[in-house]
């Protein structure tokens, strides 16, 4: 089972409003925007954060397009 931290609403908020300002910069490698420690906070399992850097990484892809890939295939199943 998925080990979530539990936030504030303001705590929500504020992590809200950064990544509404920050423009993201993906990595293939975990480094940039989605890092194992922001992949983390926002309640990323540890076997999760492992897959995508770790698939990423093999891939030579963004983490970005390792998710929308996932998201893709798993649209298209339930179609």
């Amino acid at each position: 089972m998925a080990e979530y931290i539990d936030m504030t609403d303001e705590e929500y908020d504020a992590l809200d409003e950064e990544l509404t300002r920050t423009v993201p910069k993906l990595g293939p490698n975990g480094t940039g925007f989605l890092s194992r420690r922001e992949m983390r906070l926002l309640g990323f399992s540890n076997l999760t954060v492992t897959y995508l850097l770790t698939k990423a990484a093999v891939d030579h892809r963004s983490l970005a397009q390792i998710v929308d890939e996932l998201v893709c295939k798993d649209m298209a199943a339930t179609i």
